[in-house]
């Protein structure tokens, strides 16, 4: 399979059109580093690319699937928390996608003070083509690693956050209208 990112096609059948640098360099620490931010970046582009023929990004694909499955109300602070992002962004991503009439925002009222945010129909309609070209994205990128060796990436990279959580001084909760043994589950 071929995947398209604008110009370029990437996966095992891909020709070469452009190249990116293969960053190795003296410090392992800082290897590590640029890796997995290179990595990121060139998922976020994969993913990106796809989601701009339906008019999303990958953020606003995030806040409608969690908009779509989230069990309890959904608030503001709520989004921010599972995107790891503060308050004040995911605000500003919702103003845009309250113009652009894919979710509303229930103001506080009396017992409730806060503010509810709602998928609408036309969200749940994006969302649905969004999760399509994600899936496919996933389909193409994923077999490049064996389920032992995604289960050990996973299992690193859940080190890392906890090193990068630990100098925030945050910590790593479980969202709580989930259980804390299972896995939360996807609807795809």
């Amino acid at each position: 399979m071929v995947l398209k990112i604008g110009s370029r096609q990437v996966g095992h059948e891909a020709k070469k059109r452009e190249a990116l640098y293969d960053i190795r360099l003296s410090d392992t620490n800082l290897t590590t580093w640029a890796l997995v931010r290179q990595t990121w970046s060139i998922m976020y582009t994969a993913a990106e690319s796809r989601l701009n023929k339906v008019g999303l990004t990958p953020e606003k694909l995030a806040v409608l699937w969690i908009c779509r499955d989230y069990p309890g109300i959904l608030t503001t602070a709520e989004i921010g928390r599972i995107l790891s992002r503060h308050s004040q962004s995911v605000t500003g991503l919702l103003n845009r996608m309250e113009e652009e009439e894919l979710v509303t925002r229930n103001p506080k009222r009396k017992g409730r003070p806060f503010t509810e945010v709602k998928l609408t129909a036309k969200g749940e309609e994006v969302c649905h083509k969004g999760i399509v070209l994600i899936k496919d994205l996933i389909s193409v990128i994923a077999p490049a690693l064996s389920e032992a060796d995604q289960q050990q990436l996973q299992k690193l990279l859940g080190v890392l956050r906890q090193s990068v959580i630990g100098d925030l001084g945050t910590e790593l909760i479980r969202p709580p209208d989930f259980s804390a043994l299972d896995p939360i589950p996807v609807k795809w």
